[in-house]
């Protein structure tokens, strides 16, 4: 398949293919058996369209949102949800705004994915710590080549 052009009404916008995604959400979970922890794990196209979601046998059910939702912030922003405070953290304003937006998630477990032609989606993981959410999305870049 040929990639498209651009013209005076599109841009191609590069996404995580359906293979890289399926990837990424069994290297996830696969870490998250590792460790021993439940997890529910969402990947998100470049523009923050669910592109795949797995939830392990017992893992909360109130995450399956929140992973949805990392996934969708962390490739809709570019970085990781844990900077969020980090970036906004000293201007009330943006706290106050941006706590208002519905399916924006500030804290951490959500990575952008990049690959050769720049930002092709996000990973976002729910169900363990903070930390350990955010090692299985590691373990998902890592297993996809991605950064």
């Amino acid at each position: 398949m040929s990639q498209p052009s651009a013209t005076p009404l599109s841009v191609p916008q590069a996404v995580i293919s359906a293979e890289a995604a399926s990837l990424a959400l069994q290297a996830a979970v696969a870490h998250a058996s590792k460790i021993g922890v439940r997890i529910n794990v969402a990947v998100a196209d470049s523009g923050g369209n669910l592109a795949g979601f797995l939830r392990m046998p017992g893992a909360f059910v109130q995450s399956i949102d929140i992973a949805i939702d990392k996934a969708y912030t962390a490739a809709g922003f570019g970085f990781s949800t844990k900077d969020w405070m980090a970036v906004i953290g000293h201007d009330e304003g943006m706290k106050l705004g941006f706590s208002a937006r519905p399916r924006l998630v500030v804290f951490g477990g959500g990575l952008p994915i990049r690959g050769a032609d720049g930002l092709i989606g996000g990973i976002g993981v729910s169900g363990a710590s903070e930390a350990q959410d955010e090692e299985c999305a590691r373990a998902a870049l890592q297993a996809i080549g991605a950064e």
